[in-house]
């Protein structure tokens, strides 16, 4: 089996489909979880705690000289993307939850009885066939 053979198998299996697909969604959630926080949480949170913006806190190390521009630790940057993560991973266990939720429901459900073996079926008909003859 040629090299150019394995990858295309390895490339088209379905687990690798799905997971590229799971990151495209995954990206696109995570700028969705990032404007709800930087444009619908922060701003109020930031009223709240006397009119400040989170994404403009910060702590200024070496102040801007000429063209240089200044050295900023920015904290506030940081503070967003900690409840970022924390929205995020409160959605993915919610996600989660539900998912195994789902999954036990489908276990509980009793499995539908086995069929019996054909040479059992064909022996009970030839039985019931006997059964009606007259003796």
């Amino acid at each position: 089996m040629s090299m150019i053979q394995e990858f295309r198998e390895f490339a088209v299996k379905g687990n690798m489909v799905d997971m590229a697909v799971g990151i495209i969604i995954g990206a696109a959630f995570g700028k969705i979880i990032s404007s709800l926080v930087n444009d619908v949480i922060m701003p109020p949170l930031g009223l709240l705690i006397g009119g400040v913006d989170f994404s403009d806190l910060a702590v200024v190390l070496k102040e801007a000289e000429g063209e240089a521009e200044a050295v900023l630790l920015s904290y506030g940057a940081f503070i967003n993307n900690i409840i970022d993560f924390a929205i995020i991973a409160f959605a993915i266990f919610l996600a989660i939850k539900v998912m195994n939720r789902l999954k036990r429901q489908e276990e509980e459900k009793p499995a539908a009885p086995a069929e019996p073996p054909r040479e059992q079926v064909l022996l009970e008909e030839i039985r019931d066939l006997l059964k009606k003859q007259p003796s």
